[in-house]
């Protein structure tokens, strides 16, 4: 147990002073400068070329969905997620180890391309998200947290990153296993993690695209726009268009659905007028929610 104390916090520090770090000194791989440099400008096109003409250029929840963008992808994922998950991979192969299984990689990559690496790095974690998605819709308890994502009702490049951040758990443990198989490590990350978040931001950003015959591969805003509709028919009552960055997936597996230019439909769910509006109640939803359940 120690040694797992020891780990967590040596992570904990270890995250925090990278962080630091990373604000502190500007390169080509620095995940905050990008992030920055990326919301600008997928801001600047939604400001220039608005889809929804009425939407301000600050949109209701503008500023609260700023706030979930760092902290979900820094304070949690690259500070408290890191400790987690440093544990976490410890106690994993400790257990192999027990069962007498020293190594679990299936596919040895480190001698392909690195294009290659990076394309089946991409297919594998879009296609376990995608799948996580669907389960985020599907298991009761897994929908309360998500719904703070489908709490927004104006969209915007920053409401990417509204989301509970109990969903980088069960995204990021569900993907070790298939990315721990083929050899990756997460210092590959990089180049597909700023792709995906690129398209995340278009996705919700206020543009009225879908990329024309690449909407069957490339998730778009005229697509993901349904994903958040409010009202959708009961042969789609879980949900639709799941893909995160790619669409494909929706099309394979008979989830995709864009009736028509969804531009003015109501976002949200069900009751969604008795969901908090503020952070902190926002975070601690499916816990009161659970308590009610008892």
């Amino acid at each position: 147990m120690e040694t797992y104390i020891s780990i967590g916090l040596d992570s904990f520090r270890g995250y925090w002073n990278y962080l630091l770090h990373e604000i502190q000194h500007p390169d080509l791989t620095n995940y905050f400068y990008w992030l920055l440099a990326l919301s600008v400008v997928v801001w600047l096109l939604e400001l220039v070329l608005p889809w929804r003409k009425q939407q301000g250029a600050f949109r209701r929840d503008f500023w609260l969905d700023a706030g979930y963008m760092f902290f979900n992808f820094f304070v949690f994922s690259l500070v408290g997620y890191a400790a987690i998950s440093n544990v976490a991979v410890e106690v994993f192969n400790d257990g192999l180890a027990q069962l007498g299984i020293t190594n679990i990689v299936a596919i040895e990559v480190d001698t392909w391309p690195i294009w290659a690496q990076l394309l089946l790095m991409f297919l594998v974690v879009d296609f376990v998200h995608w799948n996580v998605h669907r389960l985020l819709h599907r298991v009761p308890w897994l929908w309360e947290f998500h719904k703070l994502h489908h709490s927004v009702k104006e969209m915007g490049f920053a409401a990417h990153l509204r989301f509970h951040w109990m969903e980088s758990v069960v995204y990021k443990t569900i993907q070790y296993i298939p990315l721990a198989m083929i050899g990756f490590g997460i210092q590959d990350f990089f180049v597909v993690h700023m792709f995906g978040v690129l398209v995340g931001h278009l996705n919700h950003a206020n543009v009225g695209w879908d990329y024309g015959p690449l909407r069957y591969v490339l998730n778009n805003p005229k697509m993901h726009i349904w994903h958040h509709a409010k009202e959708l028919p009961n042969s789609h009552r879980f949900g639709v268009n799941y893909g995160l960055t790619l669409s494909i997936w929706d099309y394979v597996f008979k989830t995709a659905y864009v009736p028509y230019e969804g531009r003015d439909i109501e976002l949200g769910f069900d009751d969604d007028d008795e969901y908090p509006s503020t952070f902190v109640k926002q975070i601690t939803y499916p816990l009161s929610m659970s308590k009610k359940d008892e």
